[in-house]
């Protein structure tokens, strides 16, 4: 393999490399996003069912 081959290899790798980085971050800010959607449908899930509780106790 000569320096040309060794570079053009090198670049390959390192460009399939940052696209495989920049998928993960992608993928990574979808999980977070989901993970807060869930958290605040939980929030907001307790919020009702304390209200509720609430409710019954005060009758």
């Amino acid at each position: 393999m000569d320096i040309q081959d060794f570079e053009s290899n090198y670049r390959e790798a390192m460009a399939e490399a940052l696209n495989e980085l920049q998928t993960a971050v992608l993928m990574l800010a979808q999980v977070q996003r989901k993970i807060y959607e869930i958290g605040s449908y939980m929030q907001t899930m307790n919020d009702k069912v304390e209200d509720f509780i609430s409710e019954q106790n005060d009758e």
